[in-house]
């Protein structure tokens, strides 16, 4: 037994003519029908002037602008004169350790120059005394390895005490840390008065000009981007080009990591920021469309493309697309060409009209 039609549906049906190919079908539609439908069309391409899809992007520091300052040896923190925020100068006394492992290096240095100082006047003194016939070789040659010996712990020592940032040849005071580049404070890792150990983070400084973005994009946009395209970030003037397109997929995502560099406007970005990027893919049939003109029909993504128009009726065709990404109410796809006019509204009613409302 049949079920029973709306009135609305049986005239379209009645009055409309679709045509199944192999691939798209053709839906033929008076102008009342147009009109019942609400059926809106726009020009791919054109749906966003001058507006990409866009893609979530994290506000990273360049490696090589990044420094970390390090206590060099344990000790007290005994002083801090800047903050996270603050600009620093190279060179730009940033800390302070009060440390019995500083004094103990600069002990050590000492005493292992004064031994090689000793060992090289008895080496001076025994080559006189071998020169004259006094003493044996083998003592000539024991000190000469003495000496030996004893000039390179006092040159190892001198170079320990230069790591930890010690002052040569002075006995006490403060060990006190320096900026190694100009840039701003990122990260404090301590507070005044603790008790640090070797290699603990003091300060963290970043050189922010310029910035990095780290976008991730779907693997079909990755594919078609180049380096050197340049990229923009969504409301704003900011702009950048792309530096680096990754060759892994993040298996949980499906996404490739894209990374942009930005130097005009990187001022107005702060790392750890999310940002929304807009990306341009490279030449093909690939456009941006509002999400609302695409439909699903026997498991497979579709547009209806307008093919035919007169004063009379409007054709349209039920063309599969391939969606490239997503971002927002935009997507980007394959299988349009620039110029063409798809349907935005009444598409839910063109897709029932392809596959025949009341069926039974």
């Amino acid at each position: 037994m049949l079920r029973p039609r709306s009135i609305f549906a049986v005239f379209l049906l009645s009055t409309a003519t679709l045509q199944a190919g192999a691939t798209e079908a053709a839906i033929t539609l008076q102008a009342a029908q147009i009109k019942a439908l609400g059926i809106e069309t726009v020009v791919a391409g054109e749906s966003a002037p001058g507006r990409n899809a866009s893609y979530p992007a994290q506000v990273r520091v360049p490696n090589e602008q990044m420094r970390v300052l390090a206590a060099p040896v344990g000790g007290m923190v005994e002083m801090l004169a800047v903050a996270p925020g603050d600009t620093v100068k190279r060179g730009q006394v940033l800390a302070q350790l009060a440390s019995l492992q500083a004094l103990e290096l600069q002990r050590d240095v000492l005493q292992s120059a004064s031994q090689a100082s000793l060992l090289q006047q008895n080496l001076k003194r025994d080559e006189q005394l071998f020169a004259e016939g006094l003493i044996a070789e083998s003592r000539l040659q024991a000190t000469r390895a003495a000496s030996s010996q004893a000039s390179a712990q006092a040159s190892e020592r001198k170079q320990g005490l230069a790591l930890a940032g010690v002052a040569p040849g002075k006995m006490g005071g403060p060990l006190t840390l320096t900026a190694a580049i100009d840039g701003v404070v990122l990260e404090q890792g301590v507070q005044l008065g603790q008790r640090v150990e070797a290699a603990t983070l003091i300060y963290r400084i970043a050189r922010l000009s310029p910035l990095w973005l780290e976008i991730q994009a779907p693997v079909a946009l990755a594919a078609n981007l180049r380096l050197g395209t340049a990229i923009k970030l969504a409301n704003s003037e900011v702009q950048g080009k792309l530096i680096a397109i990754g060759r892994a997929v993040d298996a949980a995502s499906q996404t490739v990591l894209v990374r942009a560099a930005v130097s005009s406007g990187a001022e107005t970005l702060r790392p750890g920021q999310v940002v929304e990027v807009e990306l341009a893919a490279a030449t093909g049939q690939q456009q941006a469309l509002p999400a609302a003109a695409l439909a699903r029909n026997q498991g497979k993504t579709i547009a209806f493309v307008q093919s035919a128009s007169s004063e009379q009726a409007i054709s349209f065709v039920a063309r599969p697309v391939r969606v490239i990404s997503q971002g927002g109410d935009s997507v980007q796809v394959d299988g349009i060409n620039a110029g063409e006019r798809v349907a935005v509204k009444g598409v839910s009613g063109l897709k029932a009209m392809l596959t025949g409302v009341g069926k039974e």
